[in-house]
């Protein structure tokens, strides 16, 4: 944003140089000066017919010489200097003009760029990441070409990002925690990328916040209080380790920053509601679900030990998907937190896709497949590799399903607005 308007006052000053500076060098004229240029042609106009006509012997020569002293006396008359003006040089009246127009022209585009610009272009949209102009390259002489890139020169911030961003799409996690340490020593102040970090790390940990993520979620936050992924996460890291009260004040903080009406503020808001039931239930000494505490501890009865399934992109669709494009599949409950209970990281070109999902995909010991009766599944084609959802992602959502749940069958037909 800084080099936003040191840009656009730069050029703002080249553009008042530009129409002010040929301004103030011109020169000032006073009009009885033009006034005596234009007599003194006049009479030399005058001279010359009456040399003519004394050669023609139209006029005889002491005509012509009284003819000569008239005009002579006349034109003496006409270009007379006034009195207190002789030594005073002539002044420049465009100066007055240049001085106005460097300051209004400043004003006026100022005023201008505040009425019909866009005073928020440059603050980071509801779900996107800042370094989201970064891409990521998939193929392994792509990886190899940016890993020796990096090694030649650890400096280089951006290719180190690009290769971040790569290792997590190819779900190589603990290289993606390890390039954005480095990172983060070289780019020290960026909210975003602690946050990235802290993802990828609880990613390689076992999909576990608690420890070294949250101390890195917690930097990001004192970098940027406002950070969407960082609190985000503070949310769902707060919910792992049974702090409710916190989880919801990162959560309500999200909503103040989302747009009303989007489906992230959505699913925020359901998940703040069940976190506060769910603190209750706490003490009661029940589970999330509403079950004993004591019947959590229990084996999953048979038939329970997960959902299975197929998930299949429409024909409708696939003009609109890549085979590179992140394919999700979760689960959520469908009166609980808005979390994922279990998650599968795919392509497209993995379709049509048989999956299973099951506690050993849970995003926390707290949040477990097993421990809901109800879920919701969710088949998602990501174009920013997000879980969350965004405008252009395609995606499938189940009926309400109970644990257990055999041959599901999801058909990606659905373009998220």
């Amino acid at each position: 944003m800084t080099t936003f308007w040191i840009i656009c006052a730069l050029l703002l000053v080249i553009a008042v140089l530009f129409v002010v500076l040929p301004l103030w060098r011109g020169k000032g004229k006073e009009s009885h000066v033009l006034r005596d240029a234009a007599n003194l042609e006049i009479f030399r106009d005058q001279i010359s017919e009456m040399d003519a006509d004394l050669r023609n012997g139209l006029l005889t020569q002491e005509l012509y010489e009284q003819g000569k002293r008239e005009l002579q006396a006349r034109l003496l008359e006409e270009v007379k200097i006034p009195e207190g003006t002789a030594g005073v040089l002539a002044s420049n009246p465009h100066k007055a003009v240049a001085i106005a127009l460097a300051v209004l022209l400043p004003l006026a585009a100022l005023g201008l760029y505040w009425k019909i610009g866009n005073q928020n272009a440059f603050m980071p949209q509801a779900g996107q990441t800042a370094g989201g102009d970064f891409g990521t390259v998939r193929s392994d002489a792509a990886i190899k070409e940016l890993e020796k890139k990096v090694v030649q020169n650890p400096q280089d911030a951006d290719s180190l990002r690009v290769l971040a961003r790569s290792y997590v799409e190819l779900e190589r996690y603990m290289e993606a925690a390890q390039t954005y340490h480095k990172l983060t020593q070289i780019v020290t102040q960026d909210a975003q990328l602690w946050a990235d970090f802290a993802d990828a790390l609880a990613m390689a940990s076992g999909q576990k916040l608690d420890g070294h993520p949250t101390l890195l979620i917690n930097t990001a936050l004192v970098l940027d209080p406002n950070n969407l992924k960082a609190l985000a996460l503070g949310g769902q890291a707060a919910m792992e380790r049974g702090d409710y009260a916190a989880g919801i004040k990162y959560w309500e903080h999200l909503l103040t920053l989302l747009p009303q009406d989007s489906e992230d503020a959505k699913m925020f808001a359901d998940g703040i509601q069940k976190a506060r039931g769910a603190m209750a239930q706490a003490k009661g000494g029940k589970t999330l679900s509403g079950q004993p505490v004591a019947a959590q501890q229990q084996p999953m009865a048979a038939g329970r030990e997960g959902i299975t399934g197929t998930v299949t992109l429409s024909d409708a669709m696939k003009s609109n998907a890549s085979p590179n494009d992140t394919l999700f599949v979760l689960a959520r409950a469908s009166e609980g937190p808005p979390m994922p209970l279990a998650v599968i990281r795919k392509q497209v070109k993995d379709l049509p896709l048989q999956f299973t999902l099951d506690d050993s995909m849970a995003m926390s010991p707290q949040l477990k497949l097993s421990n809901f009766d109800k879920v919701v599944l969710i088949a998602r084609v990501s174009k920013s590799g997000e879980p969350m959802p965004h405008p252009g992602d395609l995606q499938a959502t189940s009926t309400i399903l109970r644990s257990g749940s055999k041959d599901v069958k999801l058909s990606i037909d659905t373009m998220v607005k």
